[in-house]
């Protein structure tokens, strides 16, 4: 009987030091949440901007690598895959907001995916951080939305003035992507601008359409040629941009092409090969030309962490999202949400790696852009167009 009532005793201590033990786990863990802020990033990672989506990605984590604290709190990044999809897009936003109970958010490579997400982070009441989306849509009427970069009306103007300037063009084709946001838009705002330089209502002689993914863009083009531009401009994405281009010099096209920050990426040129030497686009940040400090940080970390790469733009930007947002933060003392959008409001000329940002009355990046082209095979830098007053 008393080797029974030992063995109870022994069992009972043993119980009691697990429940315990338990304890102590569980106020260890709230503890450890309680000392981290969680900031959202939702890119496409898979799907047709997936390249575009992987250079943004890693500037956002050298970024949190190189400022992993705030308030004296870990910042945890949440990484989610919107897989170059509106409906995905807006999933991943919901993920962010009701699962993960993220602070803020970035992104996204991609009007259309920004913009998917909208309705929730306002809802929410979460900021969000736009990248390299530069359709005015995705701030418009939603003050939960910023963006870092600058919008197609000011990127259309620079590139209808670099067409009539110095390519000294007075007739140009369109070719746009017409089932991506960004292109339809920055045509229209490239067309406006054009028109308006020329005083020519006929100065666009074709405007063609083609759909995400196609391959053949034979018919359009053949269309263009008996119009005998002196440019042609065509917005859209990376890949079918370079196809593009390329199936145009193979129908003897020798006109020069143009385009907008997409094609600075490095499978515009893997696809478009020898073709696309001379293509010659608006973006965002130049190695050649550090404008901040925070520039020279950027450049020095970036080439460091990844053996020597030199940074597409749009790398430039995911840093900057991640840091003018932990900006917001200190300045507000807290995590609070609906606080951060308020301050994220005031800021003024925040020194960001991609240049000196200001926010204008839709949360807009007030700030140059960037012509490069495709020389030697490698993008190069070509002149800087400042901000119109």
């Amino acid at each position: 009987m008393k080797k029974k009532i030992s063995i109870l005793i022994t069992v009972l201590m043993v119980v009691t030091m697990g429940l315990s033990g338990c304890g102590k786990k569980t106020e260890n863990k709230v503890a450890t949440e309680s000392d981290v802020i969680k900031i959202g990033v939702f890119e496409p990672m898979t799907g047709a901007n997936a390249a575009g989506g992987a250079l943004e990605i890693e500037g956002i984590k050298l970024a949190n690598k190189l400022y992993p604290e705030v308030l004296e709190k870990k910042v945890e990044l949440v990484i989610v895959d919107n897989k170059s999809d509106k409906v995905e897009a807006a999933n991943a936003a919901s993920r962010l907001v009701e699962k993960e109970k993220v602070t803020a958010i970035i992104g996204s490579w991609g009007s259309s995916l920004s913009m998917a997400a909208g309705d929730i982070v306002k809802k929410a009441q979460i900021p969000t951080m736009g990248t390299s989306c530069t359709n005015p849509l995705v701030t418009l009427g939603n003050e939960y939305y910023f963006r870092v970069c600058f919008i197609d009306p000011f990127q259309g103007t620079v590139m209808a003035n670099y067409a009539f300037n110095t390519l000294k063009a007075k007739k140009v084709a369109i070719v746009q992507e017409v089932s991506n946001d960004y292109a339809i838009g920055l045509a229209k705002y490239f067309t406006d601008s054009f028109k308006k330089l020329t005083g020519d209502e006929n100065s666009i002689v074709a405007v063609t359409n083609y759909n995400t993914g196609d391959q053949d863009f034979t018919a359009q083009l053949t269309n263009l040629k008996a119009k005998n531009p002196d440019v042609i401009f065509a917005p859209g994405n990376f890949t079918e941009s370079a196809l593009v281009i390329r199936q145009a010099r193979q129908l003897g096209i020798t006109t020069p092409f143009i385009g907008g920050d997409t094609w600075e990426t490095p499978e515009f040129i893997t696809t478009g090969k020898e073709a696309v030497e001379g293509a010659t686009f608006s973006t965002f940040f130049a190695t050649e030309k550090p404008i901040t400090k925070e520039s020279q940080v950027f450049l020095d970390a970036y080439r460091k962490e990844y053996n020597g790469k030199e940074p597409a733009a749009v790398a430039a930007l995911g840093y900057d999202a991640y840091i003018i947002l932990l900006d917001g933060i200190k300045r507000v003392g807290s995590a609070d949400s609906v606080k951060l959008r308020d301050e994220l409001a005031k800021t003024k000329d925040f020194q960001g790696a991609a240049g000196v940002i200001n926010f204008d009355e839709n949360r807009n990046a007030v700030k140059s852009a960037v012509i490069k082209e495709v020389k030697d095979g490698k993008f190069t830098f070509k002149e800087v167009i400042e901000p119109i007053k």
